[in-house]
């Protein structure tokens, strides 16, 4: 299978004024997360609010450059390229936004911003990009009189198709879609997911699915990553992932989740605390002053993310507590 994103210890570090007379200090928002990306398939990455999920994602669409490490579209280094070569690979990134009601122009009608990137990226005449909008606009969901409306007379579920449709409209290797669902309701959730896995099987379009919501995950992941800190903490399939996590965190995580299914629930784990600040990271593993397996080797040594039970996790104790 090919792969279309490959991540190599890719690193975002922000300098932070601390205030009047005091030295910056160093956020390590995105601390050497790697990971590969297959043609059609979909990688879910969750975790808590500041675990680096939307540094990623900025990442990834190469909005902003990484601090260090590469980051390979169709094998060329986009930390290295060229102005040149970075305008012709961010034509096959794109991005769907968290939130509908910001990501749209309110003062252009919805027929012109589907457009807009055919007449950036393409030659196509006047004609021939209405065309492609209208096609677009069907596949999504939309009515042809849509075309000529703004955005404030769509609904939350209708401005995120609209959304999708724009990121699409180049026929991207990939989509990067960072909480699309999360300001959606439940049942506009759900139709969004659809239509998200509906247009994966017609364009085989890679899919990096940033989100909180494990139970949303379950329903559009092929992989999973889990993130705590800037650091990626474990790593597998869905299958994997869901059936046996070995990460304490990971464990955490899906017990909080609700299942409809009695053979999917997890025993309750209750995590201790808050999420360390990133300006002052604990020592070693990151996760230790919140986990009940911490021992004096997770307080001092930083745990490696390597391959246990045939996926991949950053724990001391792994084989230990999950006998």
């Amino acid at each position: 299978m090919t792969t279309v994103l490959e991540a190599r210890e890719l690193t975002r570090y922000y300098d932070v004024s601390q205030g009047f007379l005091k030295p910056a200090a160093t956020v390590k928002a995105l601390n050497g997360v790697s990971f590969s990306l297959q043609a059609g398939k979909t990688l879910a990455v969750v975790g808590e609010s500041g675990c680096g999920k939307s540094t990623l994602a900025r990442q990834l669409t190469l909005i902003e450059p990484p601090t260090s490490g590469s980051l390979l579209l169709d094998g060329v280094d986009a930390a290295k390229a060229d102005r040149a070569t970075l305008k012709t690979m961010r034509t096959r990134v794109q991005m769907v936004f968290q939130n509908p009601y910001a990501s749209l122009n309110p003062r252009q009608k919805i027929g012109d911003q589907l457009a807009e990137p055919l007449l950036i990226n393409t030659s196509l005449s006047a004609a021939e990009r209405q065309a492609k909008v209208r096609a677009m606009m069907a596949k999504v969901g939309l009515r042809p009189e849509h075309y000529y409306r703004y955005p404030h007379m769509f609904s939350g579920g209708q401005r995120q198709r609209i959304a999708i449709a724009r990121a699409m409209m180049l026929n991207p290797r990939i989509v990067i879609a960072d909480e699309p669902t999360s300001a959606l309701d439940v049942s506009i959730q759900a139709q969004v997911l659809n239509l998200f896995m509906d247009l994966q099987d017609e364009f085989k379009t890679a899919y990096v699915f940033v989100s909180h919501n494990l139970a949303v995950v379950e329903h559009v992941a092929d992989d999973v990553m889990v993130m705590y800190l800037g650091r990626a903490v474990e790593s597998g399939s869905k299958e994997q992932i869901y059936s046996r996590p070995l990460h304490p965190y990971t464990q955490a995580l899906l017990s909080a989740t609700p299942s409809i299914r009695p053979e999917d629930r997890h025993a309750k784990i209750k995590i201790v605390g808050e999420l360390p600040s990133p300006l002052n990271p604990p020592t070693g593993c990151a996760f230790h002053k919140r986990c009940p397996h911490a021992v004096e080797r997770c307080r001092s040594e930083v745990p490696s993310l390597r391959p246990v039970e045939g996926h991949l996790v950053a724990c001391h104790r792994a084989e230990e507590i999950n006998v």
